[in-house]
């Protein structure tokens, strides 16, 4: 069934089913009808010359100029080329889509005062698969992503280039391959496009989904680190965390009993320590304040996904227009900052539990680095290194992009959210992430192997998806085949898969 686009109803999950999956877009007839509605409003204040910024005057530092009636007709274009100023290699195709999909749902609230034709264009760029090619650097997250979003804007001249059925091609011969008309830009139609912060948002999106999906596997991770370790179970009561109230800990203590659940530990019949290391029994609590601020991220980001990211705007109800700042992209960078420190400091949890799984001073009895043959081998004594250059790339770009801002426009836009770099360092931290939980998987595998009691069923289902990526280690060999192959499985969320097939699915919190 297809995405439909009515300005107040996309989720998280329709902007991975867009840009991901290839998932039919369509616009809401009555959001077709709203934008008409705005733009004959805006095209009668054009020919009654009322000023209005970016239709009749200039942007940025030149809004006090007032345009001719002939460079009006012109503006538009020469607006998309001068902000069309990227730098880099070309964002991900995913990236992209997604971004146009955030796009046309702002216009359907039919307050940007375009021309239906512009987001019935991308809809049918979106359904025939042409995605424009833009540079993944250069946007300062305010007035929007001028940069991509206007080299994705040059499709509607019939300029630039697109990506098409594999092939990277000037985008007026993809628009022609796909049978898609390319509509021109009219007044206004140019700042319409651009003037939001949604490849920001765009890019946001799949990452949240992405992280809460590691985090889940985080906590089945856990599950098999402690296992291993051979933890008491109270830190994980229902009881212990419903006192204290946090959402995000219930459900993570909740998720690492349900793997553990028949485990020979959760029933009492192994003799455990009175009380763990804080990176085992505090994992609850330090997981479930990854979940609550992924949770309020996800608020965040469908309300900015079905918002009017314009400037101005127009309500045609009331005849009138308001100029602003709702481009400004804080409000979705500052809960992006957020989820890349946490997924970093949930790295740093991860990598203490492996530190304890391949410590023979706290393994509680498993062999040296897990490996029997301790001294010729050298078992998985450098996964842990690995780990260890993982997390301090992560915590260098875990400082915050959104205290970041650095003036542009001759001081007119004076404050920026640098939203675009937190989205970057973000993706770069998931993918770090990926790696560390990957060599924790990896050793809490091997840790269990040299186990002999009973283990839970969700913990026998993970180890049994970690062994069909990587087999036991019992002579040394290269590791990195290994390292790769599993943080292509946590990427894919194998793991994750195989754990709800067997217990059925674990609790969000969102």
């Amino acid at each position: 069934m297809a995405a439909r686009l009515d300005g107040s109803s996309l989720k998280i999950e329709d902007v991975v089913a867009v840009a991901r999956e290839s998932r039919k877009v369509e616009l809401a007839p009555e959001a077709v009808a709203r934008i008409k509605k705005c733009r004959g409003m805006l095209e009668k204040k054009i020919k009654a010359r009322e000023t209005m910024y970016g239709v009749n005057t200039g942007i940025g530092e030149f809004s006090e100029v007032v345009l001719t009636d002939e460079q009006v007709q012109q503006f538009q274009k020469y607006l998309i080329y001068n902000h069309a100023a990227g730098i880099g290699k070309p964002a991900p195709i995913e990236h992209v889509r997604a971004a146009l999909l955030s796009r046309v749902n702002v216009h359907a609230k039919g307050r940007s005062g375009c021309r239906p034709e512009i987001p019935l264009t991308y809809v049918a760029m979106l359904n025939k698969g042409v995605t424009p090619v833009v540079c993944e650097k250069g946007s300062v997250g305010a007035c929007g992503d001028l940069a991509p979003m206007s080299q994705a804007a040059l499709s509607l001249i019939g300029e630039g280039e697109c990506w098409y059925r594999g092939r990277r091609l000037p985008a007026k011969a993809a628009m022609a391959k796909a049978g898609i008309k390319v509509p021109g830009l009219k007044a206004r139609d140019g700042l319409a496009a651009i003037n939001g912060s949604n490849l920001i948002t765009g890019i946001g999106s799949l990452i949240l989904y992405d992280a809460e999906r590691w985090v889940a596997q985080a906590e089945i991770a856990a599950a098999m680190s402690l296992e291993a370790l051979l933890a008491n179970m109270k830190p994980y009561d229902r009881r212990l965390h419903e006192l204290r109230g946090f959402k995000g800990a219930v459900t993570s203590a909740s998720n690492l009993r349900a793997v553990m659940t028949g485990s020979d530990l959760a029933t009492g019949r192994l003799k455990v320590k009175v009380q763990d290391a804080y990176s085992m029994r505090s994992t609850p609590q330090v997981l479930g304040a990854f979940r609550d601020s992924l949770a309020y991220a996800r608020s965040q980001f469908e309300i900015e996904l079905n918002g009017v990211a314009d400037n101005p705007i127009f309500l045609h109800e009331s005849d009138t227009v308001l100029t602003g700042a709702n481009f400004q992209g804080t409000p979705v960078s500052m809960p992006l900052d957020m989820v890349a420190a946490g997924l970093c400091m949930a790295s740093v949890l991860s990598e203490r539990r492996l530190n304890r799984l391949l410590n023979p001073a706290l393994s509680v009895g498993l062999p040296a680095f897990l490996t029997k043959g301790a001294g010729m081998f050298s078992g998985h004594m450098l996964s842990q290194y690995t780990a260890d250059a993982l997390i301090v790339e992560q915590r260098i770009l875990s400082a915050p992009s959104c205290v970041q801002s650095i003036p542009a426009a001759a001081d007119q836009e004076d404050f920026v959210s640098m939203g675009m770099n937190g989205a970057l360092k973000a993706k770069q931290i998931l993918e770090n992430a990926n790696g560390v939980l990957a060599i924790e998987l990896i050793a809490a595998a091997q840790a269990l192997d040299f186990r002999t009691f009973c283990f839970g069923k969700g913990t026998k289902a993970a180890h049994a998806a970690v062994r069909e990526v990587v087999a036991h280690l019992d002579v040394d060999r290269p590791l990195f085949r290994d390292h790769n192959a599993m943080a292509a499985a946590v990427a894919e969320c194998r793991v994750l898969g195989a754990v709800e097939a067997a217990i059925g699915p674990l609790k969000a919190s969102w």
